[in-house]
């Protein structure tokens, strides 16, 4: 088994002494807990700075903060390909401190402030790329010469230059065979990932080959607290089945730990050791490091896309270079290897979770996480460990026939929280999708679980997150584009982030300069509810405006057509909204 680092081979190490390889799921492990507690200083310093760019009324945010327990914020990032990448790095960079424009008419802080970001197929490419690159901004990447390069196809990224995309083939070849000569194996998902790579870890050392998800926990930023904790999402499936439902076990991936709070599963494993042969949680006396791929990761959240690759046809991929292409693609493109392939298995043979399928077999199977229908991954941040107050949630999902979210990723979460798999989690009220979108609750952001004495049928409370949800929806772009849509020219991706910027900024604070102020009144609500608080006039009025108030409206669904401020009748393929003219380098 090959023992170099600088590959895409995982390798053997020696076990260290007094390493546990798994650990049941009933609280936050070790890691995470002394992370935050260092996290917590400065999202508190941070939520300060925003309440006070924020400007609510009669309100002190020093002394509000520094004398509450005020809990954590949480940011969801859908799926949804390239569209959900795109989309939500304006909505990304409509919440960075870093971005000038954000702390004048957007969210800017609220990303310093967060204590969890958790991405999803397209929202995972989006926070990959920022965390594997040094906790890059969106405007870095947008002005560098090497990340999100998407004019050509992600299966011809060579363009006319035939010699690029040929050696670009062999290098993806040259590291599956690395893996799999180390005596791992190897399925199109590590091909999809290493290519994923290519775009997103351009800026790394060896395009990400031996850039490892755990390494995350070793970056500085990440060290001294400075980000927020990056978590991937992924869906585990049963051997011999192919279908995903909304009791399917959820695996999260973060810097320190892979596993399942799901009863199915219920443990986690660290990161930095998949790969180890274990049984029943212990090691044969040998490890293995750099299973963790960063791209692989990124690739297990996305394998929606491995559809792509193993139907491949070569009009997508010039002459010249489909040889290597259906060499490198069409080997691995066997049965049920469209999954991503953990084996050895990290929790063979425990006894743990109350799934035989999962534990009894030597294949740990995850694909991608929407495949259950919970296209925005609130579910990792519901689980009372994390101690969430309040969770914003991005929506860029593909649910209608012209591709723009209805709702899904809010009715999923509710109704998971009745199944086997619920595991006392609490997700608030929502309304069916017919009345999410005749409120107009995807034309405008909309507020769920505005007051907790109306949760505890539930069983939940003040300690029940409120949900702030912002769709994708047009501004400055049509941003409904197809998921499979696989090359964006220049003008196309800055628009597509352009339009995420505004929906996430209420087109810049010009549809209502008081959203930051609403947004601030949405983060304190649980603290005031827990102290008894009542809402200022201010707050008051941002709950009137953005709170679904429990009205139902489930008649035949309007048209797709956008106004400012909500749907209008209609349903033409892209709309009849007049798009306000597109303003460049406004991040």
């Amino acid at each position: 088994m090959s023992t170099s680092v600088i590959s895409y081979a995982p390798f053997q190490v020696s076990c260290p002494h007094n390493q546990n390889y798994t650990r049941t799921a009933d609280s936050l492990s070790n890691d995470e807990k002394n992370w935050l507690q260092g996290r917590k200083k400065i999202t508190n310093e941070k939520l300060i700075s925003f309440l006070e760019y924020a400007n609510l009324v009669d309100f002190n945010p020093s002394e509000f903060i520094n004398n509450s327990s005020i809990g954590n914020i949480g940011l969801a990032f859908s799926g949804g390909g390239y569209r959900a990448m795109l989309a939500g790095a304006g909505m990304l960079a409509a919440l960075d401190e870093r971005v000038d424009n954000a702390n004048v008419n957007g969210l800017g802080g609220l990303l310093q402030a967060s204590s969890h970001i958790i991405g999803l197929l397209g929202g995972n490419w989006l926070t990959g790329t920022v965390f594997m690159n040094n906790f890059t901004s969106v405007q870095n990447i947008l002005s560098s010469d090497l990340l999100w390069q998407l004019e050509n196809s992600i299966l011809n990224p060579g363009g006319l230059d035939l010699v690029d995309t040929i050696q670009y083939y062999q290098n993806i070849k040259d590291d599956i065979d690395a893996k799999e000569r180390a005596g791992f194996e190897v399925t199109i998902t590590d091909t999809w990932g290493r290519a994923l790579s290519d775009q997103f870890l351009t800026d790394t050392k060896d395009n990400g080959a031996s850039a490892r998800w755990s390494d995350i926990a070793n970056n500085q930023l990440f060290e001294t607290f400075q980000t927020p904790f990056p978590i991937s999402i992924a869906n585990a499936r049963y051997p011999n089945n192919i279908i995903i439902n909304s009791n399917s076990t959820i695996v999260e991936l973060n810097p320190f730990e892979v596993g399942s709070w799901d009863p199915s599963l219920y443990q986690f494993t660290p990161t930095k050791y998949l790969g180890t042969k274990l049984y029943n949680g212990a090691a044969n006396g040998s490890c293995i490091r750099g299973f963790d791929n960063a791209g692989f990761i990124m690739g297990t959240s996305s394998s929606l896309f491995n559809s792509i690759l193993t139907t491949i046809n070569t009009e997508y991929i010039p002459a010249a270079a489909s040889g290597i292409a259906k060499c490198v693609l069409q080997d691995i493109a066997k049965t049920d290897e469209d999954i991503a392939a953990y084996k050895p298995n990290p929790f063979y043979h425990t006894k743990t979770g109350y799934s035989a399928d999962l534990s009894n077999h030597e294949t740990l199977a995850l694909v991608d996480g929407g495949e259950d229908k919970e296209n925005v991954p609130f579910y990792p941040l519901l689980q009372p460990e994390r101690n969430m107050d309040v969770i914003f949630g991005f929506d860029v999902s593909s649910d209608t026939d012209q591709h723009w979210p209805d709702g899904t990723a809010l009715v999923s979460p509710y109704e998971r929280q009745f199944s086997d798999q619920g595991n006392g989690t609490v997700f608030p009220y929502v309304p069916d999708q017919r009345t999410i979108l005749n409120l107009n609750l995807t034309a405008k952001p909309a507020f769920f679980g505005c007051n907790a004495k109306n949760l505890t049928s539930l069983g939940g409370g003040t300690n029940t997150p409120l949900i702030v949800y912002t769709a994708n929806r047009p501004f400055t772009a049509w941003s409904n584009t197809s998921t499979f849509k696989l090359s964006y020219q220049e003008w196309e991706k800055r628009g597509m982030i352009q339009n995420g910027y505004e929906t996430a900024t209420r087109l810049n604070g010009t549809l209502d300069k008081d959203w930051p102020a609403c947004v601030g009144c949405a983060i304190i609500r649980r603290e005031q509810e827990r102290q008894g608080l009542e809402q200022s006039d201010q707050c008051k009025k941002c709950f009137e405006k953005y709170c679904w108030d429990g009205t139902i409206d489930d008649d035949e669904v309007p048209g797709v057509n956008f106004t400012d401020e909500g749907i209008t009748s209609g349903n033409n393929e892209s709309g009849n909204r007049t798009l306000t003219k597109f303003r460049d380098n406004l991040l």
